[in-house]
């Protein structure tokens, strides 16, 4: 890609897409970041030899904005980025990671046509395994899309959806590692529980979510099989799914998905009425 790129916010997300993209070849000339802590500027700069600077100036040429702020800083970062003009002739593409917001926000705040395009992204970018869905707005065309992807493969994988799914994408990507923690967090306390020290546990734990993690997207095999596989009659993991099952596993999952999603909603519905009110 040969387009400027500013990215607003030198976060962790923020820094992960800074990373992924300086290792698949972006010449670090083509990149700027905005930062408002000194200490966090000066460790952007040393680490990856990009210029880091205020919002205006980082946005003032650029193709593409990414915005990894707090949800909190959104307003305040839209209207400075509204008041720059876009790049020569070109539409400067807003593309955003904040979480929870809609693309109506977005469009209302920006000059009128202007292109956006709504990420849900998740932890694991920080080790170039995210999952990010993505929308388009009303502007957006199939090129930008089309650039976002790229932009974001360069931190894990994508798929695109409509905004209405937004909402469950939260629920399943979005928030997913943290179930995956949770679960790891209680098979490391039930190893304790048996004799294991917690270093090991630990260890043992999380090389498994990872071996298992790798088996399904790399197998090509659906999890149904994969557990099946793993599952004998009457065996000790048969014995163990058992109990998963009779405790409400999938029941539980089910809610809390449900939950999440319907937590998202809200969010933006709030969101959206605020818009109509204003």
């Amino acid at each position: 890609m040969t387009q400027r790129i500013a990215i607003i916010g030198g976060g962790k997300i923020g820094e992960a897409l800074l990373a992924g993209l300086i290792k698949t070849g972006k010449p670090t000339k083509d990149l700027v970041v905005a930062e408002k802590s000194t200490r966090r500027a000066k460790e952007i700069t040393e680490d990856y030899g990009v210029r880091v600077t205020d919002i205006p100036d980082a946005v003032e040429g650029a193709n593409i904005v990414v915005l990894a702020v707090k949800p909190g800083d959104v307003d305040a970062v839209l209207s400075i980025i509204a008041d720059v003009e876009d790049v020569g002739e070109a539409e400067r593409l807003t593309v955003t990671l904040v979480g929870g917001l809609p693309m109506l926000k977005y469009e209302n705040a920006l000059p009128a046509g202007a292109p956006v395009v709504r990420v849900m992204p998740n932890t694991p970018m920080l080790v170039g395994e995210a999952m990010c869905g993505i929308a388009a707005g009303r502007y957006a065309t199939d090129e930008h899309v089309a650039t976002v992807v790229t932009l974001l493969e360069t931190v894990g994988k994508v798929v695109v959806v409509p905004e209405r799914q937004m909402d469950a994408i939260t629920a399943l990507s979005g928030s997913g590692p943290a179930y995956v923690f949770l679960l790891a967090e209680a098979m490391i306390d039930a190893g304790v529980s048996m004799g294991l020290t917690r270093s090991m546990a630990t260890e043992l734990a999380a090389q498994t979510v990872r071996g298992a993690g790798v088996l399904l997207t790399d197998s090509g095999v659906s999890p149904v099989d994969l557990r099946a596989a793993v599952t004998s009659p009457a065996g000790t993991t048969a014995e163990a799914l058992r109990e998963l099952e009779r405790y409400g596993m999938r029941h539980a999952v089910s809610e809390a998905m449900r939950a999440n999603a319907a937590k998202s909603e809200a969010t933006g519905r709030a969101v959206l009425a605020n818009i109509e009110t204003s």
